[in-house]
Order: structure tokens, then C-alpha cells, then sequence
């Protein structure tokens, strides 16, 4: 087995998940994480934990989805599960990231709303989404495997402590800032002119641990739960939505929502994201991409969405470690939780009370940083 993989397994188990003795672990294994998964297991018994593995696979989803008749039940198997658990381990690594392409969009929003209870559930736990290197998402890179292997451990087995507190300078700005305004210019594209209020929010340095109310390995990125959304944005980097492509996708915001959209291609697909419930149509989150380790795009959320120079926008639900003790109730709710992301290396901007932090891609404590 490649050193690497038992390196990854001891920063999932040590630095993101804190797993302690006696902890009660589900670890979910995507059909290709198999190696993944015998080197987390290993670490989960030298440390005493309680572990239940699960498979994931997108290709039994899909099976599941087309033959139903769409009058879907909630699993009160799968609720008791993620209630009972201290940590849950996603480990992903598809065979086919676009299995589910055939799948109408409508029937996949129907069933995330069904299963929201359990993935709130989920979502209480000290759980943490990686990702094992597959001959699939290579191809879906456009990288070699041998590459893409370099590249995910390039982006994983990193210092984290050192890249926390540099995220910690970014995180100090937004949660004392009232508003963020995202601004690009573009040729022959549209541009970005987007306020976002933030103010009373807690920005989260995503440092790739539960110790910093982080749940993704890789990470790298500070984000915050914007409202009061004003203005346009564009996204530039392609994305795979429900195992379909989508691309170039524009969004108008009027009072917090979504008025107006397009999409150069998948559009059908952000349609249906958007029809999903109330909360699909606002913002949950914005984030700041800062792992320089990620040095492309990937068509892979989990990494395109950390890298640096990018900012990213997510239709629905937000994290309420994103708000203050008592506020929780605050956070936009939708089943939910799209990232989009848009690349901010050139002629871009982000401000926060009017002053710019960050141009170019480069923050303002960073030598490369151009003052206007």
C-alpha cells in the first residue's frame, strides 16, 4: 500500500475527526475508497473506536431512483443510525462520477428533501468527507492517475496548523465586517457586482478539522453565512450538478434571492436545484478558497471550491456554525447545499465595509498584494 494512504488515514482519524477512544463511527465507503478504507480501519482500532462500515455508490443510487415510483419514504433505519453516532467518515472515490445523469432532477431534489432528517442528523455528528483517488476522477480531471494521485495528496497532507492561522487573518475580517462586496470584470462574459451582508456572523477557518468547525479533507478556505444578497454573479468554473455538466451559470439577486438565471449548458439542472424549496433560491454560504496546494480545477467540488484565487457560493442550506449561540435559527434552511464557484485570480476583488482585502487573488498581507 502507497505510505501515502496511511498518512491520509492518520490526518482523517488524528487532526480532522479527533476520534477518542470509545467513539461510535460510521464510515460510509464509496465503491473505489476501498484501499482508503482498510488503512482507516486500521487507525480506528489501534485507537479503540466502535466502527460500522456502509458502501456508497452512485450507481446503486441510481438503480434505486429510476426504478421507485417516486412517492419516497424517509429510512427510519438511516435516521437512528446518524443519531446514535459520534463521527461519521464520508469516504469518497466514484467509479463513474456521472452515474446519476440519467436520473431526473426533480426525482433527486424529491429524495433529498425525504432524507433531509438524516442528513441534519448526520450533520450534528464530527463528521468528515474525503476523497480517495480514483481512475474516474482522474479522467474526470483530465490527469493522468499517477498525477491526479500527486495532485490529491498535494492537497491533503498538508501543515494545517501553519495554513490555520494564516485563514485565522481572514476569519478576524468577516467576523467583525457588516458587508462583502464580490466584484470581477470580464470579456465578452457578464461581471460580478455582488453585496452580501454578514454582519452578526461567525466566519469558520476551515482548517480541515472538527476542532475548527471544519468537516473536509481536504480543506483550506474561510466562509461565512451571507443574507440580504444584492446584485449579479457570475460562475466560471465548470461543474459536474447531479451527474451532469454545467457551465458559465449567471445569477440575479433581488432581497436575498435568486430573480434571474442562465447557464451556457445545464441549465434544466440549476432549474431544478433552484424548484427544490424556498431556501434553494438563497445563499447558505460564501467562501474563500486559500489552500495554494490545489494548484487547478479539477471538476471536483471538495477541491476546486478550496483552492486559491477562487471564491465560491452556495445555494441553500446554511452551517450554523456559521451563527452565534441562540441564532441558529437564523441560518437558511433547503435540502439543499449547491456550491458554484468563481475563479478570482485576475481583475477581481473582494472588499469587506469597502476596504479591499483581497485583488487579484492576493490578500492583503501577502507581498504580492497590489493596494488600488
Amino acid at each position: 500500500m502507497d505510505e501515502r494512504i496511511r498518512e491520509h488515514a492518520r490526518t482523517l482519524v488524528d487532526w480532522s475527526a479527533r476520534v477518542e477512544r470509545g467513539d461510535d463511527i460510521v464510515v460510509s465507503v464509496d465503491e473505489g475508497a476501498h484501499d482508503l478504507a482498510v488503512a482507516v480501519c486500521a487507525e480506528l482500532g489501534e485507537r479503540g473506536a466502535s466502527v460500522v462500515t456502509t458502501y456508497s455508490s452512485a450507481e446503486l443510487d441510481r438503480a434505486y431512483l429510476r426504478a421507485h415510483d417516486g412517492d419516497f419514504v424517509a429510512s427510519d433505519a438511516e435516521l437512528a443510525l446518524y443519531e446514535r453516532a459520534d463521527v461519521v467518515l464520508r469516504l469518497g472515490g466514484p467509479r463513474n462520477t456521472t452515474a446519476t445523469a440519467d436520473v431526473a432532477g426533480d426525482r433527486q431534489a424529491a429524495y433529498a428533501r425525504v432524507h433531509q432528517p438524516a442528513r441534519e442528523a448526520r450533520l450534528d455528528t464530527r463528521w468528515v468527507s474525503t476523497v480517495h483517488p480514483t481512475r474516474a476522477l482522474a479522467q474526470q480531471a483530465g490527469m493522468s492517475f499517477e498525477a491526479y494521485r500527486d495532485f490529491v495528496y498535494g492537497a491533503v497532507l498538508r501543515d494545517w496548523e501553519a495554513l490555520a492561522a494564516e485563514m485565522a487573518q481572514l476569519k478576524e475580517l468577516l467576523d467583525a465586517g457588516r458587508e462583502v462586496r464580490l466584484v470581477t470584470e470580464r470579456d465578452a462574459r457578464p461581471d460580478t457586482d455582488l453585496i452580501m451582508s454578514i454582519e452578526g456572523r461567525v466566519a469558520v477557518n476551515s482548517a480541515a478539522s472538527v476542532a475548527y468547525d471544519s468537516h473536509n479533507l481536504p480543506s483550506g478556505e474561510v466562509f461565512t453565512a451571507p443574507f440580504d444578497t444584492e446584485g449579479e454573479v457570475f460562475f466560471d468554473v465548470p461543474m459536474t450538478l447531479q451527474g451532469q455538466r454545467v457551465r458559465n451559470v449567471w445569477l440575479s439577486f433581488e432581497e436575498g434571492a435568486v430573480v434571474d438565471f442562465s447557464a451556457e449548458t445545464g441549465e434544466d439542472v440549476l432549474a431544478d436545484v433552484l424548484d427544490t424549496d424556498e431556501g434553494a433560491r438563497r445563499l447558505g454560504e460564501l467562501g474563500v478558497g486559500m489552500n495554494r496546494g490545489i494548484d487547478r480545477f479539477t471538476d471536483n467540488v471538495l477541491f476546486d471550491e478550496k483552492m486559491g484565487d477562487t471564491v465560491h457560493l452556495a445555494l441553500g442550506r446554511a452551517y450554523h456554525s456559521n451563527f452565534r449561540e441562540g441564532d441558529e435559527d437564523q441560518a437558511n434552511d433547503s435540502a439543499v447545499h449547491m456550491d458554484m464557484i468563481t475563479d478570482v485570480s485576475e481583475r477581481s476583488r473582494i472588499e469587506v465595509d469597502g476596504d479591499v482585502v483581497q485583488r487579484d487573488g492576493r490578500f492583503r498581507w501577502e507581498p504580492e498584494f497590489e493596494a488600488a
